[in-house]
């Protein structure tokens, strides 16, 4: 199914084909998850959040029209089931201790510079204390690499609203964090410059190949 297009794929779904969606979830989960767990700071809650979502969206396909990207479709139930998990919890998430006490350690390449690893781990649990509205834009912005104008389809929200909630976060972030500079979204991502922090392989399409599918 490799050269079948994503709409195509929720077409047969809804059609009765048993393989389709799976498929679809396959070419995807890689995005999908980095949004939950990078949203939700939590890989528990965060794989929850994501079935949760999948769920829906198995259920729901028939009611797709087609006004967006499926793929920007997918995404705003990702980011809908996180939010309803943080609202359910009835407070804001915060990075979870080991049962042992000590304090977790986002994985970092081996060779990552300590004072860099060491920056990122702030960032991460300083995120995880901001609002909903302002941690989805940054993970999609800064993490993610997506443009703006689709973190504004995905959250239904105007681009304007998007930039004034990144550019809030930063500052908030940077207050928190003296060494955080809030122009260098890599700092959330661990990553250099240009590169997205995303899973390997599961690099954001473009436009043009989301619109085609």
């Amino acid at each position: 199914m490799d050269g079948v297009g994503d709409a195509e794929l929720l077409r047969r779904h809804v059609g009765g084909d048993r393989d389709a969606f799976g498929e679809l979830f396959r070419r995807h989960r890689g995005r999908l998850w980095a949004v939950a767990v990078r949203t939700l700071a939590d890989p528990e809650d965060a794989a929850e959040a994501l079935q949760d979502a999948m769920i829906k969206a198995y259920q729901a396909a028939g009611t797709f029209r087609g006004g967006s990207a499926v793929t920007t479709w997918l995404h705003r139930i990702v980011v809908n089931a996180c939010l309803d998990r943080i609202r359910a919890a009835g407070r804001r998430p915060t990075v979870p201790l080991p049962e042992d006490g000590r304090e977790p350690v986002p994985a970092a390449p081996a060779s990552a510079d300590p004072q860099q690893a060491a920056l990122r781990i702030a960032v991460h649990r300083a995120l995880a204390e901001l609002p909903f509205e302002h941690r989805a834009v940054l993970v999609y912005i800064d993490m993610l690499g997506y443009p703006v104008e689709e973190v504004a389809a995905i959250l239904k929200v105007r681009p304007g609203t998007v930039k004034s909630r990144a550019s809030r976060a930063r500052k908030r972030l940077a207050a928190s964090l003296p060494e955080f500079d809030p122009s260098a979204g890599a700092a959330l991502a661990g990553n250099p410059p240009g590169q997205r922090g995303v899973e390997p392989g599961a690099g954001h399409p473009t436009s043009r190949e989301e619109g085609g599918r």
